[in-house]
């Protein structure tokens, strides 16, 4: 059975960096999907890795991660002035990131109008899509 986590922007948004990857890795290792509100920092994403990386034994085989955001090709000024205010104003909510554990994702596929997630079925080793 999958199981998908919604962790808002909010959650986060007051932890240091630090607790922010702690959390959101606590969540991966109790093999769930974790859908989070926004981004990362390009920083703390590096981080995530790193921590990630630092974490794997026989049962932590790692994570995949995907990050879907708003197209940037935006040509008009007005457009451009208020995604500048939005992101001032909200921070990193723009978008969603999804990470979660290696054993159950196989790979994460994005393009501009669908995500698709693949998973492992543990029964069948198979990718499936979800």
């Amino acid at each position: 059975m999958l199981t998908f986590e919604f962790v808002t922007y909010n959650e986060i948004n007051d932890l240091d960096p630090e607790k922010r990857i702690k959390k959101l890795l606590s969540i991966v290792k109790e093999e769930k999907i974790v859908l989070l509100e926004g981004r990362l920092r390009k920083e703390e994403e590096a981080s995530l890795i790193e921590k990630t990386m630092e974490s794997i034994d026989t049962k932590f085989k790692g994570i995949e991660l995907g990050v879907i955001y708003p197209d940037e090709k935006v040509t008009h000024i007005l457009q451009k002035l208020k995604r500048l205010m939005r992101k001032v104003v909200l921070g990193n909510r723009e978008g969603f990131t999804i990470i979660g554990p290696a054993t159950i994702i196989k790979e994460i596929k994005r393009d501009p109008n669908k995500i698709q997630l693949f998973t492992i079925d543990k029964k069948e080793k198979n990718p499936k899509k979800r």
